[in-house]
């Protein structure tokens, strides 16, 4: 699966301007005008401006750095980026959107169709909205869909629009003034309309200066195995609506995964301190841990050291990118008994001069360091 910094044809290393500059290539390579009738082309078109509008942001690029390509754009409208066809837009809302990006008439000659820079109409985009999800640990282990209560703003009911009488509909305005250099033409957004292209009608009651009102909606997200603390999900068109033909903001959903009562989270590690009695240290025995997905039983062999660490593959957490699936470590602690009968004091004097007693690490006995330095290799 080709990811975004393939799609444009460029590296993780380039420059915003570099980055511009592709995309245009790609857009004009693969614009429906230019290609008519060529689905592939047009696929090609929605990934090229899906790419763009990633790597353009640099708070999204971050983003998508970190999670890489799947996390990023999988689960569709509740996945991390709104993957699967530019977030549901349309092809006349990516013209909308990125039109600027080719100046006044970028593709003045092509066939028009709504699209860049030639004064087509811009459609509002809705302020985006923020929330915060709290999970277990548990549920981040194995993926969870979430329903929550969001309140949005929707178009009020019998709200009405029309034509902008300052722009005619187009959404901007084009002055023409003389320079030293000649005549130049510029183009800016309508500022009665804000590029819309449509002022408001009709405005019902209780509806704001937009036609707009509150409302609470129940949102399904889903949220993909091996998530973190404050990985964000984007749910596309959930946030606030935009006035007339406009397009409808996201949901932005910040993850927090609560803290476990045993275990500790490393990346896709955990880790779980296990205690031992000295009895179960010498003779051996087996415990009951606790893990992501329920208790599981480990043998403890006899005579082991504290500080020794069992690693439990791939009992840990998955990765968000679906790559592998970490480890549990389970960090041993032979407890010493602080309160002693007079029997078991006689006891552990008579061992003192026992030689099984004495200490005698193996050279195989790794050291407090070499045992930090494999947990992190």
């Amino acid at each position: 699966m080709a990811d975004f910094y393939d799609i444009l044809g460029i590296s993780k290393s380039a420059t915003a301007a570099e980055i511009k500059k592709a995309y245009r290539k790609k857009a004009i390579e693969f614009h429906p005008d230019k290609n008519p009738g060529d689905e592939t082309a047009e696929e090609n078109f929605k990934k090229a401006a899906e790419a763009y509008e990633t790597l353009s942001d640099q708070q999204k690029k971050a983003r998508y750095d970190q999670l890489g390509h799947q996390a990023y754009t999988s689960g569709g409208a509740g996945g991390f980026g709104g993957g699967g066809g530019f977030g549901g837009m349309g092809m006349d809302d990516i013209f909308s959107q990125f039109g600027d990006i080719f100046g006044g008439g970028g593709f003045s000659g092509f066939g028009g169709g709504g699209g860049f820079g030639g004064g087509g109409r811009r459609r509002v985009k809705g302020k985006d909205l923020r929330i915060r999800v709290s999970l277990t640990l548990e549920e981040a282990a194995v993926g969870v869909e979430k329903k929550v209560k969001v309140k949005r703003k929707k178009q009020a009911p019998g709200v009405t629009y029309k034509t902008c009488t300052t722009c005619g509909g187009s959404g901007q305005v084009t002055r023409i003034q003389n320079t030293i250099l000649g005549r130049m033409q510029t183009s800016a957004p309508c500022n009665v309309c804000g590029g819309a292209g449509q002022t408001m009608d009709k405005k019902p009651a209780g509806a704001d200066a937009q036609g707009l009102v509150i409302d609470e909606e129940t949102v399904s997200i889903k949220i993909p195995a091996g998530v973190e603390t404050d990985m964000r999900l984007k749910v596309s068109g959930k946030g606030n609506e935009a006035p007339g033909n406009g397009i409808s903001g996201d949901l932005l959903v910040d993850i927090e995964v609560k803290e476990h009562a045993e275990l500790q989270r490393e990346g896709n590690n955990l880790h779980y301190d296990l205690y031992v009695s000295v009895p179960e240290a010498v003779l051996g025995t087996t415990k009951e841990i606790q893990t992501v997905t329920g208790k599981v039983r480990i043998p403890i062999e006899a005579g082991i050291q504290s500080g020794k660490i069992l690693r439990l593959r791939g009992k840990g957490m998955p990765n968000v990118n679906g790559y592998a699936t970490g480890d549990l470590l389970v960090h041993v602690n032979v407890w010493t008994p602080r309160n002693l009968s007079r029997d078991q004091k006689e006891f552990f004097e008579s061992m003192m001069a026992d030689s099984h007693f004495e200490p005698a690490p193996e050279k195989g006995d790794k050291s407090f360091f070499e045992k930090v330095k494999d947990m992190f290799s």
